[in-house]
């Protein structure tokens, strides 16, 4: 297929800007840690304008969740991967809900009563027709097989066959009751035969004009077989409105409200930070034990170096285990980024800001574990910077994880490639092999400069030897020096302090998240002209 053409409304061109049209996808892409108040509520706040109250924001949410036939369920969480929720069919009237609270000019709905039964598809799609006469709404929508009732709803009707229009008009002019029952019990008969791969906007086969398919040249639809009908249920024309100008939040309060919600759900999602924090707490305490009391004489040397090379590198490694949380969130961005609710900025901003606390929790309790146990340098500064390195490793982790999640959506692959860029920084840390013993070319420059692993190993090296002096173990009064061991023995850059290297690993989380934006940005320039252009090489 080949894609090209003009989008206009009111017979001006234009684009689909938010306000003027609505999304409805056929999959129901919804934070599944939130109930379904909550859901409506938030999507509020990012939709509607700061000018409107909060009371009335409020308002407008709790009438769209009536309206949906939602009351009932509506401080229920809408479940998933995490926990059990409300039903399939109800999650897809909560996804209709979030786009009606703007009042779009145009909503598209695809497949709007999956999973719902006939009653529940009917009072739905009758609902939505009322809101579409009372404000004036066009609604577009991809039905599955509708019963009669519900095909009474709608005035315009669109059957496309293999990607071509059969019919598109008044839904009153297709349908014929004298149609011949031959024909209707060959037509059936035929489409049972083929997988029934037909989608037709009645419920049964007897509404449908045979003189219509006979003068365009289809004696009946269901005699091409096509694999795919689509139907769509249209109004006739875009009369009366114009496209409404934007009248969305502000971009603070677009942040703020993410922000808020990100922090609910990742304090409901056990997978994202709980389980974790409870892993690091274990094997910090495996760590503690293993290396309890290192003292302080020549073979505590290694040791220490040991402890702080698996604290920096393999212990942060376990932020990868968040990464089917971090799938999850870049599905519902790409759903709620489609229909206009806020952009890539806020996004990325919000999600870095939720982030922090749990990240520094889990920073803080099991590294003061780790930390103590093992008896490494007293001082509640030399703690601090302990913990402040942790943190910046887990938060580059997760900064390098979302970027994957970016360009690798799928689960298995995000995972692998996720671990390999981490094992390739981790070897050219300086620990495995020292720094003058790396190989130049790609090892050393520039992998080595650009491992974030290299400056958290070689920070906590100086947080914790320097000012430190070692005896030897056999009494004979030899002593060695932290700084020695620093500059001789680890080859630790000692020209710089280690603030210098927390401040490195800090504008690198700075550039992970930059990066994460540029490649969300270049992504919705790309993709769709990448798909333009597969479309067009194959005609």
């Amino acid at each position: 297929m080949k894609m090209r053409g003009d989008i206009l409304i009111n017979g001006l061109r234009e684009k689909l800007s938010f306000g003027t049209s609505a999304y409805v996808t056929q999959e129901n892409v919804l934070m599944a840690t939130l109930t379904v108040t909550e859901a409506v509520h938030y999507s509020a706040q990012l939709q509607l304008p700061d000018s409107m109250p909060a009371a009335d924001k409020r308002a407008r949410a709790d009438r769209a969740i009536r309206q949906m036939g939602l009351g009932a369920v509506a401080g229920v969480r809408i479940g998933g991967r995490v926990c059990k929720g409300i039903s399939g069919g109800q999650r897809k009237r909560v996804s209709i809900c979030v786009e009606l609270l703007a009042s779009p000019a145009l909503l598209f709905l695809d497949e709007p009563t999956s999973g719902l039964d006939s009653a529940a598809s009917y009072h739905v799609m009758s609902r939505i027709a009322g809101l579409a006469r009372r404000d004036g709404m066009t609604v577009v929508a991809a039905v599955h097989q509708p019963s009669t009732e519900m095909f009474e709803l709608f005035h315009g009707l669109c059957l496309l066959a293999t990607g071509r229009t059969v019919y598109f008009g008044a839904a009153s002019d297709a349908i014929e009751p004298a149609c011949s029952q031959v024909l209707v019990e060959k037509a059936i008969t035929l489409a049972e035969d083929e997988m029934a791969g037909v989608s037709v906007l009645v419920s049964s086969i007897r509404g449908i004009s045979r003189k219509f398919f006979e003068s365009n040249g289809f004696p009946c639809p269901l005699r091409r077989n096509p694999s795919d009908h689509f139907l769509r249920m249209i109004n006739k024309d875009f009369e009366g409105a114009s496209p409404i100008p934007q009248r969305q939040a502000t971009f603070l309060t677009k942040t703020y409200v993410l922000t808020k919600r990100s922090i609910v759900n990742m304090h409901r999602d056990a997978g994202y930070y709980w389980l974790r924090f409870v892993i690091y707490i274990a094997i910090c305490l495996s760590i503690g034990t293993i290396f309890f009391n290192v003292g302080s004489n020549f073979a505590s040397i290694q040791a220490r170096a040991s402890m702080l090379m698996f604290t920096s590198t393999l212990l942060t490694m376990m932020a990868i285990g968040g990464f089917p949380s971090f799938v999850e969130d870049m599905k519902i961005f790409r759903k709620e980024r489609m229909s206009g609710h806020y952009g890539a900025t806020e996004f990325v901003i919000s999600n870095t800001l939720s982030s922090i606390p749990y990240l520094g929790l889990i920073s803080i309790i099991p590294g003061a574990i780790a930390y103590y146990l093992t008896g490494l340098q007293r001082g509640i500064d030399h703690f601090i910077y302990f913990a402040a390195v942790l943190w910046a490793c887990t938060m580059l982790v997760e900064g390098l994880m979302m970027i994957v999640a970016a360009v690798v959506p799928d689960f298995l692959l995000g995972i692998i490639t996720g671990s390999g860029v981490q094992g390739v920084l981790m070897l050219n840390a300086g620990f495995f092999r020292l720094p003058s013993d790396l190989p130049k070319p790609v090892w050393k420059y520039p992998t080595y400069f650009i491992s974030y692993h290299k400056y958290a190993t070689q920070g906590l090296y100086k947080n914790e030897l320097l000012g430190l002096v070692f005896e030897d173990i056999g009494g004979g009064g030899l002593t060695i020096s932290g700084e020695y061991i620093l500059k001789n023995y680890l080859q630790v850059e000692l020209s710089y302090s280690k603030w210098v290297d927390l401040a490195i690993l800090v504008a690198m989380i700075i550039i992970y998240r930059l990066l994460f934006l540029v490649i969300i940005k270049i992504s919705e320039i790309v993709k769709p002209r990448m798909l333009h252009f597969l479309c067009a090489s194959k005609v």
